[in-house]
């Protein structure tokens, strides 16, 4: 047993030592970034579907005549995701390397779908529809740049083609060409988004801080004229600068929103208590659910939300500060820009300081097009947070989990061993001097 520390100023330096020492420990073991990132991103998924419920009940029951319309919809999405999740976490970085082509191919050819069949909602032409479902490409598509741009940028730094042609080159191309195809559908959130992953790429990759510069300078005026040219932008715009003189206008869902956060003080009305619900916050299950945590949960509500998407973006660029494998450092640090930062620009927009563009908060909001692509990131997340050091080691000697005792209840555990069984030539047939696959 330890010995007590002492009483007095010295027993207090001695405390704040030993909880130093002990969060260093705990932050070195080898499965700390495993348990964040799942950890996180469970808490915010289950937050997500109970404010879901809570923000939607109402405009359910008078669209639908039931308050679960939306909330079994999300329910159904979480459903198929978390498997997703978990296969994506039982899967080596090679399959990730090799999945990225053709998932940028077939998001191109999603988004050149929605041009022209796709369905537009609120003057905006981003969804595919597919029976009860709707199907956004653009969702997927900022998955296939993190994995295709990874590739793509971990090929040349092994080659030495570090000139800044060799880097832009086609990773400019392909980021761009994703960009046009979806705000030609007026989407200007997630080109936002596909840009920050597109920078996060070049700044791991290591590219000069000039030419990071000019490219962002390049990726901003390209952003203002974008806004410039549609007329609504610039009204959000003007909404956002003074919403008081708009608030019947364009300034009308952030003065709501506004509202919403501030009625709900430090502890927030009680869950399912929100007032601004009720027809007042447009789109509240989806682009502004955070308003209602904030006047459902209150001020704590929303700090709590916050440190699990900074614990979330932590663990994302622990695993890939701590990576050996180039692909795994780019794709990990892009997941984290994308998730992390589209969260910082949701939440930004509801309590007023950026303007308002229309993506939804991850993992929280409503939309299982965005919930499904989310999931999968974090499942290869968790993949490459077995690979750091001593981390397989460690789930090794924890034993089967939970997922893989029901499978083998199923009977299904022989056929997961050889999906993780690794590719090469089985040790002990290479050890006889037996050549070929296992």
């Amino acid at each position: 047993m330890a010995d007590p520390a002492p009483a007095g100023p010295a027993g207090g330096r001695a405390r704040t030592r030993q909880a130093a020492s002990g969060l260093r420990e705990l932050l070195n073991r080898p499965l700390t970034s495993y348990y964040l990132v799942l950890g996180c991103s469970m808490l915010l998924l289950a937050l997500g579907l109970l404010m879901v419920l809570s923000a939607s009940s109402i405009e359910a029951i008078q669209e639908t005549g039931t308050p679960f319309y939306w909330f079994l919809k999300q329910s159904i999405s979480a459903a198929i995701g978390v498997p997703i999740m978990w296969v994506c976490s039982r899967l080596p970085p090679r399959f990730f390397r090799l999945a990225g082509y053709p998932l940028m191919m077939l998001s191109i050819l999603g988004l050149l779908m929605v041009l022209f069949v796709g369905t537009s909602q609120l003057g905006a032409q981003r969804w595919i529809d597919i029976g009860p479902f709707y199907l956004q490409p653009s969702e997927p598509a900022k998955l296939g740049l993190v994995l295709w741009g990874a590739d793509l940028l971990a090929r040349k730094a092994r080659r030495g083609m570090i000139e800044w042609r060799n880097l832009l080159i086609p990773l400019l191309p392909g980021t761009v060409i994703l960009a046009l195809l979806v705000m030609l559908g007026s989407d200007l959130g997630t080109t936002i988004v596909l840009l920050l992953i597109f920078l996060a790429l070049l700044w791991v990759v290591g590219v000069p801080v000039r030419l990071f510069a000019g490219v962002m300078g390049v990726a901003a005026l390209a952003t203002g004229i974008m806004i410039a040219v549609e007329p609504y932008r610039l009204e959000r715009i003007f909404g956002f600068l003074d919403p008081e003189q708009n608030a019947q206008g364009s300034g009308y869902q952030a003065m709501q929103g506004r509202i919403a956060m501030g009625s709900g003080g430090w502890f927030g009305l009680g869950l399912g208590s929100s007032r601004q619900k009720w027809a007042w916050v447009p789109h509240a299950e989806s682009d502004f659910i955070f308003s209602i945590i904030g006047e459902e949960l209150g001020l704590m509500g929303t700090l709590v939300v916050v440190a699990l998407f900074g614990l979330l973006g932590y663990a994302g660029l622990r695993i890939a500060v701590r990576a050996g494998d180039p692909f795994v450092r780019l794709a990990s640090a892009a997941a984290v820009a994308w998730i992390v930062g589209q969260a910082i620009v949701n939440i930004g927009a509801v309590i007023g300081l950026l303007p308002i563009t229309g993506i939804p908060l991850p993992l929280v909001s409503y939309g299982g097009s965005a919930l499904l692509p989310t999931l999968a990131a974090l499942g290869m997340l968790l993949s490459f947070a077995k690979t750091e050091p001593g981390a397989a080691q460690a789930l090794a000697a924890r034993g089967p989990g939970p997922m893989a005792r029901a499978l083998s209840w199923l009977g299904l555990s022989g056929a997961v061993a050889r999906a993780r069984r690794p590719r090469g030539r089985d040790p002990e047939r290479r050890a006889r001097g037996v050549k070929g696959p296992t």
